[in-house]
């Protein structure tokens, strides 16, 4: 589902589990936001070239976070495109996504996917691709947990730090959390920002009374 000029809502399926990653894009290059479970590269190859946008024009990576279902397909897309691939993730995940730790959540799989991070991400932080995107630290979800917020279409990626369902937005998965506390006060960032659109990974698009609809959410 395109959102804006360059920002694309993919919608990918696994086991009847739908996910939304984030495909950005220009003339030079393009961004992916999450890889899906293990084996979704095609699934990934198809959605870009449904929109128009090369396999071959993805230069960047950017992990939310180190669930499986957000970095599951790293390793098979690295293999394929090597070091033409730089991948972004938070400090604190990236032992996690480079398998120097196990997996806070699925510590039992025998061989978790796991990929190397090239430079870690801090709060505050710009990144220059596709308009602009800041970094936003928030954890709770995962200790390395990050949010985007896209600049030049102001639309927020939230990653796992909330849920929504047919275009609401329902708060926090509470099952699925670390640490509710820490993933309550991560939400208030988003107050500050000037939001037209919101991309939660598990539900999708909400484009409605945004700011109205997290205020709600932060006050639960």
């Amino acid at each position: 589902m395109g959102i804006y000029k360059g920002v694309e809502m993919l919608h990918l399926e696994f086991n009847e589990i739908i996910i939304h990653p984030i495909l950005l894009w220009d003339e030079e290059m393009a961004v992916l936001i999450d890889t899906g479970f293990p084996g979704q590269i095609e699934d990934i190859r198809v959605a870009m070239e449904k929109v128009g946008v090369s396999f071959e024009k993805l230069k960047v990576i950017i992990l939310t976070h180190q669930d499986i279902d957000h970095i599951g397909s790293i390793p098979e897309i690295l293999q394929e495109c090597g070091s033409k691939i730089k991948v972004y993730a938070h400090d604190l995940d990236k032992p996690y996504i480079q398998g120097e730790l196990s997996l806070l959540k699925d510590g039992h799989l025998e061989n978790p996917p796991k990929g190397k991070v090239d430079e870690t991400l801090k709060d505050g932080q710009e990144l220059p691709y596709c308009g602009g995107i800041r970094i936003i630290h928030t954890p709770g979800h995962t200790p390395g947990h990050i949010s985007l917020y896209l600049k030049q279409s102001k639309t927020l990626i939230a990653g796992d730090s909330m849920y929504s369902e047919n275009g609401i937005i329902k708060g926090i998965h509470v099952p699925t959390v670390l640490d509710i506390k820490e993933a309550r006060l991560s939400l208030k960032k988003y107050l500050d920002l000037e939001i037209e659109s919101v991309v939660c990974y598990h539900g999708g698009l909400s484009k409605v009374n945004i700011h109205d609809q997290i205020q709600e959410v932060v006050s639960c």
